[in-house]
């Protein structure tokens, strides 16, 4: 369905007025954001290729440790991950900054 540009007034006229600064902010974006390839990451479908059934079967089985407890919660794996900043890389010690 296309959209014009009075359809978007009446919409942004419906907006609750905890929303118009979100609505603002992305319509500046929008307006000011030319590049070319920006603008097809926006205009891109979220995905164009069938989910597989092996990966069906692993979105279930991840959703389920997560329903049975078993997730771990971002920060924890943040610090876990950032706990040691030094790896071995190729035989060489490297830093990461």
């Amino acid at each position: 369905m296309a959209m014009s540009k009075d359809d978007l007034h009446q919409l942004i006229e419906e907006l609750p007025d905890a929303e118009v600064h979100a609505a603002a902010r992305y319509i500046q974006f929008l307006r000011s954001n030319r590049d070319p390839f920006i603008q097809a990451l926006l205009e891109a479908p979220l995905d164009d290729e069938a989910e597989t059934e092996e990966e069906q079967n692993a979105v279930d089985e991840a959703w389920q440790e997560y329903l049975d407890g078993k997730a771990r919660p971002w920060t924890e794996v943040r610090e876990e991950l950032t706990r040691d900043k030094e790896t071995r890389f190729e035989g060489r010690l490297v830093t990461s900054r």
